[in-house]
């Protein structure tokens, strides 16, 4: 059994935390949700010292572009087991091409040397730590059915724009792999299997959910916000093929399609015709 410091208990580390409690691992974290005050500096350090596995899910700082937990901590760290949830927009705009982890970051490639996650990304590859970069993430309370029931949803008009997205249940799985094995240090990918357009999604959620599709927009119509628009601006497909291979990972919903159907409960607006159960 081993000991857990989780920096940031957010969406997917609370889960992460819960899986390994389940274990029997003693599992400590920082942030509201945690038992030790990020800013307790003495509290800090002795978690870490009594750590045998730290994992950080905290983003860099908009405002300074640091990583806090590298900025406050990082000359403090004993030897140990070091993980980071980092992001598969480090990879930037690939016009739909398929990138794996030898893919060229855009900090490598100078391309992003104003992104912040990029740089917090190749700091904590060059650390040591196992890196799990990832795509979209869906899940319970956070999906494409959700967006629809609130109305939410949007369609945007972009031919050939293609995401990749993970459920969480297999982000955890993947993190739990890396954590009780001996795995190589590095970047992995944690992906579906069927990178597509964000209104596939939309759609076969409003199919499940027996309602018509929101209306096409351009991006101009859309009026998104800042980074729902840079979001929109990139368009690659993520392999995953290392995690496989090297992990031993498979994920419980390769595809979108399991995903939500998984998600999926009769709670369609009264009037709503009666949801599909098969994949389009």
């Amino acid at each position: 059994m081993g000991n857990l410091l989780i920096f940031g208990l957010g969406y997917t580390a609370t889960r992460i935390k819960d899986a390994m409690r389940a274990r029997g691992w003693q599992v400590r974290a920082t942030g509201s949700a945690g038992d030790i005050d990020f800013a307790d500096r003495a509290a800090v350090l002795a978690a870490l010292g009594e750590a045998s596995h730290v994992l950080s899910s905290v983003p860099p700082d908009r405002a300074s572009g640091l990583d806090p937990v590298l900025d406050t901590y990082g000359r403090s760290f004993p030897p140990a087991w070091y993980g980071y949830l980092s992001s598969t927009g480090v990879y930037g705009d690939r016009q739909g091409a398929w990138v794996d982890e030898a893919t060229p970051t855009i900090a490598e490639t100078g391309e992003g040397r104003r992104n912040a996650r990029a740089e917090a990304d190749a700091l904590w590859v060059r650390l040591g730590a196992r890196v799990f970069r990832l795509p979209g993430i869906y899940g319970p309370g956070r999906s494409a059915l959700d967006r629809v029931r609130e109305g939410k949803a949007r369609r945007i008009d972009l031919p050939g724009q293609v995401f990749s997205r993970v459920h969480v249940d297999d982000i955890v799985s993947g993190v739990v792999a890396a954590l009780t094995q001996d795995v190589p240090e590095g970047a992995y990918n944690l992906g579906d299997d069927l990178p597509c357009s964000g209104n596939e999604v939309t759609e076969y959620a409003c199919r499940l959910l027996g309602l018509d599709p929101p209306p096409l927009e351009t991006l101009e119509e859309a009026d998104l916000s800042q980074m729902a628009r840079g979001f929109y601006m990139e368009n690659r497909r993520v392999a995953n093929g290392k995690a496989k291979r090297v992990l031993g990972w498979s994920q419980k919903y390769p595809t979108y399609v399991e995903g939500l159907e998984s998600l999926f409960a009769p709670q369609a607006p009264t009037g709503a015709s009666a949801p599909l159960a098969s994949a389009p």
